[in-house]
C-alpha cells in the first residue's frame, strides 16, 4: 500500500488513492471516489460518492486560534461532510466543521474555514478564501480570489466576481466594543457583485441588486437596483431580462451525465 490508511478508515468500491496520502481514524470515502496524491483526510471526515480530491489537499483540517484571534471559537467541532459529486482542487483546504453538499467544486488553493456550509451546484472559484461561521447557497458562483468574511450569509443564485472583498469589523481592529458588532456582509438571492468591489460590515445587498465594478459600498442596496462609484450610489434599476425569475434554468442535471 503507498498511502496510510488507519484501520477504522472505510474507503467505497471502486475508489482509488494516490501515493502519500493520509486517511486517519473514522474516515468514510464512498464509492467511485478519486483521493490525489499526499491528500490528508483528518478524524471522522464523511465523503460521499463520485468524489474527487486532488493533489496536495487538506480535509477536515483543525482550526488553530491565536491569543487574539477575534471570531475564531474554541471547543470541539463535528467533522466535515463533503457531499457525493463534489469535486475538490489541488492544495485547497477545508477546515473541520464544513458542510459541502453535493456537485460543488471548490477550486485549488482555495480555503473553505470551519463551521461553514456550502449549498449544492455552487462554484468556488481557485483562490477563493471563505471564512468561519459562513451560510453559502445553492447555485452561486465565487470567482478566483472572492473573500468572504467570518459571519457572512450568501443565499441562492449569487454571482461575486473576481477579487470581490467582504469585511466585518467597523473597528479595524480597536476596543473592546469591537467583539459585540462583529457582523458579516447578506448577499441576497440572485444579486450580482462586481469585479473588486468593496462591501463593509453588516451590509445588506438585496434580491436581484447589482454593485458594479470597483463600488465601494457603505449602506444597504435595494432590491433590483444597480449601485455604482466610491462610496456606491443609484445608479439605475436592473433590467427586467436580467431578473432572475426570467432567467431559463441552466443547470445541468449532473446525475444524467
Amino acid at each position: 500500500m503507498s498511502y496510510y490508511m488507519h484501520p477504522t478508515a472505510q474507503i467505497g468500491e471502486h475508489s482509488k488513492v494516490g501515493y502519500h496520502a493520509a486517511i486517519s481514524e473514522r474516515v468514510k470515502i464512498g464509492d467511485h471516489c478519486q483521493i490525489g496524491h499526499n491528500v490528508v483526510i483528518h478524524p471522522g471526515v464523511q465523503i460521499g460518492d463520485h468524489v474527487r480530491i486532488d493533489d496536495n489537499t487538506v480535509v477536515g483540517k483543525l482550526p488553530m486560534k491565536a491569543a487574539r484571534s477575534a471570531t475564531t471559537r474554541e471547543g470541539s467541532l463535528p467533522p466535515a461532510i463533503i457531499g457525493d459529486y463534489v469535486l475538490i482542487g489541488a492544495s485547497t483546504v477545508i477546515y473541520t466543521g464544513c458542510r459541502i453538499d453535493r456537485y460543488v467544486l471548490v477550486a485549488d488553493l482555495a480555503s473553505v474555514r470551519e463551521e461553514t456550509v456550502i449549498g449544492e451546484y455552487t462554484i468556488v472559484g481557485r483562490g477563493v478564501t471563505v471564512e468561519n461561521r459562513c451560510h453559502i447557497g445553492k447555485r452561486c458562483k465565487l470567482e478566483t480570489e472572492v473573500y468572504i468574511t467570518a459571519l457572512s450569509v450568501i443565499e441562492d443564485d449569487v454571482f461575486i466576481a473576481p477579487a470581490v472583498v467582504t469585511t466585518n469589523d467597523n473597528y479595524l481592529g480597536r476596543t473592546q466594543e469591537r467583539f459585540k458588532r462583529f457582523k458579516g456582509v447578506t448577499i441576497k438571492q440572485g444579486a450580482r457583485i462586481g469585479a473588486n468591489a468593496i462591501i463593509l460590515p453588516g451590509k445588506v445587498i438585496a434580491e436581484d441588486a447589482v454593485v458594479a465594478a470597483g463600488a465601494v459600498v457603505t449602506k444597504d442596496v435595494p432590491a433590483r437596483t444597480i449601485v455604482a462609484g466610491i462610496p456606491a450610489r443609484y445608479f439605475r434599476r436592473v433590467p427586467d431580462e436580467e431578473l432572475l425569475e426570467n432567467q431559463e434554468n441552466i443547470w445541468l442535471n449532473c446525475e444524467k451525465i
